[in-house]
């Protein structure tokens, strides 16, 4: 998968909005498949208008603290690419590194909120809360 200054640098270079939206679809056509098991009640984000899952692993790191990585999918192909753009923000990142890292207003930069429908931006907040709610927890979780 591509990481966050790859997609911003793609994305610039693309100026109609149409190929954009192609681009975040093919970033959602590269997500791995989520685990059958992990389309569950406990994963699925509340607060967005297509169904999304967003499965977390967290591990143990003594330097930096725990490491969230995460894996999700939805049934709506441009919120898939959302999903990727958040993964090449957070995933693999500590929990610090997560709670200091502001993606809506990285997606707002990308002119993401402007072109995308209200329910989209609120979905994606969404699934920022949701991570960052996750980083919260593992940092207080024992070790």
């Amino acid at each position: 998968m591509a990481g966050i200054e790859d997609i911003i640098g793609n994305f610039s270079i693309l100026d109609d909005w149409d190929d954009r939206y192609r681009y975040l679809i093919e970033l959602g056509r590269e997500l791995p498949p989520l685990a059958q098991d992990a389309h569950n009640d406990a994963n699925k984000v509340q607060g967005c208008a297509s169904q999304v899952w967003l499965d977390t692993t967290v591990r143990p790191n003594s330097a930096g603290g725990p490491v969230l990585t995460f894996a999700g999918d939805s049934d709506a192909h441009i919120v898939r690419g959302l999903i990727a753009i958040l993964f090449a923000v957070y995933s693999d990142k500590t929990a610090k590194h997560i709670l200091a890292t502001d993606a809506v207003k990285l997606f707002e930069e990308m002119g993401l909120r402007e072109h995308l429908t209200p329910q989209r931006s609120n979905g994606f907040r969404s699934m920022v809360e949701r991570i960052r709610s996750d980083a919260r927890a593992a940092l207080v979780a024992p070790v």
